[in-house]
């Protein structure tokens, strides 16, 4: 389905105007920034905003109720003209009388609906549970208030709802985090002091703090009680910006709540944060789209292995044997002392800072009846603790488990399989389990650890161990105690903090977690390895508890800060993981994993893998291509790796390729305004600059011509907007290359092809065709040469094999082709930049007519190509794949990466060269930083390649963009272009021996 990101993609953040790129996007706190991914989810908020108040209609201060009318018909028809031809106007005849008199109050009906027009303006953003989007929302309260300020977009108030007490408390805590850093201060107020609040004269501090509402997404109505609030006695005609955090529940025509946030933010904007979409007026509002199945595909979360075997001994209406029972347990208590073994071997490798302890999770859906799910459970965990187990249910339970790992389960989002060395699970005996799990070197009886200021957890312990092992966290103990703990020990009176409150904590020694739903939301945790589910059904609940709790347990941290799994930490040029990875990379895959057993194993992976589908109506598929092997075995394919330079790029001795950028006029008036401040401790009070600042902006005042790049019509439009991003300037460290290394997982995106359709049964064919055609080509020529075949046969069998092959869907048509020297197969392209229905493949016009070019080049005999021994090239998706060159870019005043869309290997002798390319027109004019990021890092004073050095090879690397012609360009970067794919070999050509 379409979504509102699918084309804010299309607007370059880099070439909004400076007030809109000039933020701070990564710090947070003090020992906090935000990833990747949460910058980009900001991004794509400021794309948005600027769409809405500024290109479909110019913000003023003032405005009139027509200027916001207008702007909402323009971004409503912005959304036509991209494809919106779903009809999301709401029925009013069809509503409830109490809503129905809601929306015909407020909005204009015609033919008894009111128009989608009125809703248009809002943002969704699906982000996966345990992505952050905590940080994303606070940062995002910065950017409107600074945005409000500087006059881009309306000061509005700012409103944040929640559906849970607890997660207005962490908002609380993270604010608090927050405002220990920033110079600008969030004060948090209950919605109902907003009376209160509006009469208040303001703070001496107001140009430092901006005032954000929150209160229970669920009290607010159209009636006033103690805690239930009438959300028109803070209407002020529709003039907020609403942030919901989960605050979605119930379907959007008929929730009455949904409405209220609605007509509240009016005159304003609405921002819906959630891990789950269905309603189809969210998902084709989603301005940036991270669920769970793009979390784990980007490397930020676990791998996800759903086991076959089934936790059916535990089924009420099922009645199995208490020996079927403890197989059940034994499963997942062998799999927990696997992976606890794993993390002992990597330890004693490569020392104790890495990873975690690995956590047994097990989830229920009854605590408190009779025969409870997690009586049950316990009471096996009881049994198994002393001992009571047969060596024969002890040996199936061991071997089962093998069976299922040897056969390699398949891997959630990602097609591909678990892969497991399981020499470490086979030495695995019973005294293992009790080490490891049990804390323990022998069987004994189980004892029990309350304290009596928590009563909703308590642990357990062997008496003849030291340390707990387990602990159950639940609503209320009190029942337990009393019914199902009778004639256990029962210690009390520990003074220090709780479990459950210390399980992240390294001396932490639980390894079991049993409970209910009193904990999995909120709760923040990398140690979850395995969870089982146990009669949790899937229902429209269970199916959120599900994938929530699969949400938190995928978190994962491998180093200390890093919450990225360790290969692409190390594909990242990670200082400390690339001195580790190489050392555990065989070992880490169990830590690495969330293995997951439930009482019905169907539901559970429909459950999960339906969090993957872009609507409610339309099957998403994952298609895998392959490696060419034909082209790249047996040839060294190298990238270039990075890491954070030592000093300033203002520190930089080499020639400055980054000098900061600002217009002529605007210059002048920072040399004006410093002048006039001219004590240098209202720079201090003003814009926080620090010594060292002081001294850099001094030296960049006394040497003009050195620093400043005035050749430039980029305009700050305020002085102190354009000393604050010099201050920033101050900060930038450039990446430097570190080395090169062997081409794994770098290039990445042809193993995570998305197709929106019902069946792909076709389409799968097409792309099989075309990849085995090689092959059969062989073959037919080896049938024809040994006379198998007749010559009219064997031209008609070529015949039937087409050059490429073209699947088709409403006017939308792909290409698949296998390309001989591409770096996998086949290759699939379109002439529609537009097409919908399949992702991360060739569309953009000047890709499609450089693959094409370049193939009509190499048909050509004794082309440049074929002076090389080999050579090979690839796309690039800089969506997904790790190969880049970075570059500072003045408009936004930081190090970017670069993502050619190509890239190329040529090897002659002992020359061996990588080139990259990138088909674009002249008008993206950011190429020249592009260009001078390359020659920083690739190429010596004399404009020459770097001769590197790697395992006996001399390697070059190029930089080419492809123009249509290259005679229109600068001279002085005129180099660097081609028109013609012949360019690329000739230019190498002249270096080689």
């Amino acid at each position: 389905m379409l979504k509102l990101q699918d084309f804010l993609a299309d607007i370059p953040f880099e070439g909004l105007p400076a007030a809109w790129t000039s933020f701070d996007l990564s710090t947070f706190s003090q020992n906090k920034h935000l990833f990747d991914y949460q910058q980009e989810a900001l991004k794509f908020a400021l794309r948005g905003l600027w769409k809405y108040y500024e290109d479909c209609c110019d913000y003023r201060p003032g405005e009139s109720q027509a200027a916001v009318t207008e702007r909402k018909e323009r971004f409503f028809e912005w959304y036509r003209h991209n494809g919106l031809d779903i009809n999301l106007d709401i029925s009013v005849d069809k509503q409830k009388s109490n809503i129905r008199n809601l929306l015909t109050y407020y909005y204009q009906t015609q033919n008894g609906c009111v128009s989608y027009k009125h809703f248009i303006n809002r943002m969704a953003f699906w982000m996966a549970t345990g992505s952050g989007k905590t940080l994303i929302i606070i940062k995002l309260l910065e950017l409107l208030a600074r945005l409000g300020r500087i006059g881009e977009i309306p000061q509005h108030n700012l409103l944040v709802l929640a559906h849970r007490d607890d997660l207005l408390e962490q908002l609380r805590e993270h604010v608090n985090e927050f405002n220990a850093k920033n110079e600008l201060c969030i004060r948090l107020r209950d919605l109902r002091e907003y009376p209160e609040a509006k009469r208040e004269v303001a703070s001496l501090f107001r140009d430092r703090e901006v005032t954000v509402f929150i209160y229970r997404s669920d009290n607010l109505s159209d009636e006033q009680k103690e805690r239930i609030v009438d959300f028109r006695n803070y209407d002020d005609n529709g003039r907020w910006f609403i942030l919901l955090d989960e605050a979605h529940k119930g379907d959007k025509e008929d929730s009455k709540r949904q409405h209220i946030y609605s007509i509240l933010s009016r005159n304003g904007f609405l921002f819906n944060f959630s891990a789950t979409f269905t309603d189809k007026s969210d998902i084709i509002s989603t301005a940036y789209d991270f669920n769970l199945a793009r979390f784990i595909e980007k490397g930020y979360g676990k791998h996800i292995a759903i086991m076959k075997q089934e936790n059916r001994a535990f089924r009420d209406e099922e009645d199995y044997s208490e020996d079927e029972k403890k197989k059940v347990v034994l499963k997942t208590l062998l799999m927990l002392a696997y992976i606890h073994r794993t993390l002992e071997t990597v330890q004693r490798k490569v020392g104790t800072s890495v990873y975690h302890r690995p956590l047994l999770l097990v989830l229920v859906n009854s605590v408190n009846t009779k025969d409870s799910d997690l009586k049950l459970f316990f009471q096996q965990i009881k049994d198994i603790g002393k001992g009571k187990f047969e060596a024969q249910v002890w040996e199936q339970a061991k071997q089962e488990l093998r069976q299922e790992l040897t056969d390699e389960p398949q891997l959630m989002f990602e097609k591909k399989e678990l892969k497991l060395d399981l020499a470490l699970y086979d030495s695995l005996e019973p005294e293992d389990i009790f080490k490891t799990v049990y804390n323990a070197d022998n069987p004994g009886d189980i004892e029990v650890w309350v304290r009596p200021s928590n009563r909703q957890e308590m642990a357990f312990k062997l008496k003849n161990a030291n340390r707990p092992f387990a602990l159950i966290k639940i609503g209320d103990i009190s029942s337990w105690l009393k019914n199902k703990l009778d004639g256990y020990d029962i210690l009390e009176g520990f003074e220090d903090d709780g479990f459950f409150q210390r399980l992240n904590e390294d001396d932490s020694y639980i390894n079991i977690l049993m409970g209910s739903r009193s904990f999995y939301e909120g709760w923040d945790s990398n140690r979850p390895n395995v969870i089982t589910f146990i009669n949790i059904g899937t229902g429209t609940e269970a199916r959120k508890f599900i994938l929530q709790s699969v949400g938190r347990g995928v978190r994962i941290e491998p180093l200390t800060g890093k919450r990225k799994r360790l290969q692409n930490l190390y594909n990242a040029g990670d200082e400390k993981a690339c001195n580790l990875y190489p050392q555990i990379k065989d070992k880490v895959l169990p830590l690495e994993t969330l293995f997951i057993f439930g009482t019905n194993r169907n539901a559970l992976y429909t459950v999960i893998k339906n969090l993957d589908l872009e609507s409610p109506t339309t099957a998403s598929h994952l298609i895998e291509l392959e490696v060419n092997h034909e082209a790249v075995d047996g040839h060294i394919l190298l990238v270039p790796i990075y890491h954070t330079a030592d000093r300033s790029l203002i520190e930089q001795e080499k020639e400055k390729m980054g000098k900061f950028k600002i217009a002529a006029g605007e210059l002048e008036l920072l040399k004006q305004y410093i002048n006039y401040l001219a004590d240098e401790r209202l720079l201090v009070a003003l814009h926080n600059a620090s010594p060292r600042q002081l001294r850099l902006l001094g030296q960049c005042m006394s040497n003009q011509d050195e620093y400043f790049n005035t050749s430039t019509d980029r305009y700050y439009g305020r002085v102190d907007l354009a000393i604050d991003r010099l201050l920033q300037y101050f900060h930038v460290i450039p990446e430097e290359l570190k080395n090169f290394k062997l081409l794994e997982e770098e290039i990445d995106h042809f193993r995570h092809i998305r197709v929106f359709l019902e069946d792909i049964t076709e389409l799968y064919e097409k792309i099989t065709r075309a990849k085995e055609r090689p092959n059969k080509l062989v073959e037919l020529r080896r049938k024809y040469d040994t006379r198998e075949l007749s010559f009219n046969e064997f031209i008609r069998q070529i015949e039937s094999l087409p050059e490429r092959e073209t699947f088709c869907v409403n006017g939308q048509s792909l290409k698949i082709k296998h390309v001989a020297n591409h770096y996998y197969t086949p290759v699939l392209m379109s002439d529609s930049q537009r097409i919908n229905f399949i992702s991360h493949i060739i569309r953009h016009p000047s890709e499609v007519r450089f693959i094409n070019d370049l193939e009509e080049y190499i048909r050509q005999d004794r082309n440049e190509f074929s002076y090389f021994d080999w050579w090979v090239f690839s796309k690039i998706d800089e969506s997904m794949d790790e190969v880049y060159i970075p570059y500072f870019d003045p408009n936004v005043n930081r190090y970017r990466p670069f993502y050619p869309d190509f890239i190329f290997w040529l090897k002659k002798g002992k020359d061996y060269y990588i080139v990259f390319a990138d088909p674009k027109g002249t008008k993206h004019t950011e190429f020249e930083y592009k260009i001078d990021g390359y020659k920083r890092i690739f190429e010596n004073s004399r404009g020459e390649p770097c001769i590197f050095s790697y395992n006996g090879f001399e390697v070059r690397v190029y930089l080419f963009l492809y123009t249509e012609d290259r005679n229109q360009l600068p001279a002085g970067y005129r180099t660097y272009w081609m028109d013609n794919p012949r360019t690329i070999a000739e230019r190498v050509r002249g270096y080689t021996g």
